[in-house]
């Protein structure tokens, strides 16, 4: 692309960015729920953009359209891809007036895509309503999914996991609710009483062995990012709630990554205002057992 054709942080207009470093190609890809149709409109697909130094973007370039025959049209969110056995594995949440919102894996060859459907339909539960899973390989290098069971459906909206089949095409096992939005002191309650929002969980594996989990939920000050942590350091938990949060005000659903030189970093939205809301990398750090931003 040609220099003026190139984009900063601030001209994109996404939600849920979600971040893989390919530091082989020495290429940043960034993707995310498009604003645009994040909340009502025909929804076409996902877009996708690439960077060498996390300031000046390239894109959008489509890695994602419907394909004819889908089974949603509407509120496609939360893309996150890997890099998994030699391939690249997209997982989004698609809704569509009949149907169960759920995670769908797509897979591609390209981390630029295109993606396409894995079997016809959501890998989460099909009567539960379901969003924003993300992809976990444990100790044994079994692969899960950890995803939400929305608030829409449970009111104290769950945080749950289930084992895939070794090549991502189905789940293996039976869900299990890891932890529930209320277990969190900082959470407050949407639309009614009961009613806890659990979001965009990530896991990381910090430099001490612990297992840690950032998610998203509605706070004090707006959207915001709490942390828990498995006792056990394993997906089953027992998870427990951190008392201090990552962030606390208006912006959330993040992920982490490392740059190119090293530092670890959250990529969010902020603010979480439509349709202002932008992608945004803060540095963080893990330091006496906590993960936390750094100045």
């Amino acid at each position: 692309m040609l220099e003026q054709d190139m984009m900063k942080l601030g001209d994109i207009h996404i939600r849920d960015p979600f971040v893989y470093a390919d530091e082989q190609a020495g290429f940043y890809y960034l993707y995310g729920t498009i604003g645009a149709t994040a909340w009502g409109g025909a929804a076409v697909g996902f877009d996708g953009y690439r960077s060498r130094d996390l300031q000046n973007w390239e894109g959008p370039f489509p890695v994602f359209r419907a394909p004819e025959g889908f089974w949603a049209d509407r509120h496609f969110w939360a893309p996150e891809v890997h890099d998994y056995e030699g391939s690249y594995y997209m997982l989004a949440s698609f809704k569509a007036e009949d149907k169960h919102r759920g995670t769908q894996i797509l897979k591609a060859d390209n981390p630029l895509g295109p993606f396409m459907p894995m079997g016809k339909g959501p890998v989460t539960p099909a009567d539960w309503e379901c969003l924003d899973g993300t992809l976990y390989t444990d100790e044994h290098g079994a692969p899960w999914i950890v995803f939400c069971h929305e608030w829409t459906q449970v009111k104290n909206g769950e945080m749950c996991a289930m084992q895939l089949e070794a090549d991502l095409s189905r789940a293996k096992g039976e869900p299990l609710v890891l932890f529930r939005a209320a277990d969190a002191h900082w959470p407050v309650e949407e639309e009614g009483l009961g009613n806890f929002v659990t979001d965009g969980p990530f896991l990381y594996r910090a430099p001490d062995g612990k297992l840690l989990m950032i998610w998203s939920s509605h706070g004090k000050d707006g959207y915001a990012i709490g942390i828990a942590r498995s006792e056990s350091g394993g997906i089953e938990g027992p998870w427990v709630q951190e008392r201090e949060q990552l962030f606390e005000k208006n912006g959330g659903h993040g992920m982490l990554f490392r740059s190119f030189e090293g530092q670890l970093l959250v990529s969010l939205h902020v603010p979480n205002t439509h349709p202002y809301e932008r992608p945004a990398f803060f540095k963080t750090g893990y330091q006496d057992g906590r993960l936390m931003l750094l100045p």
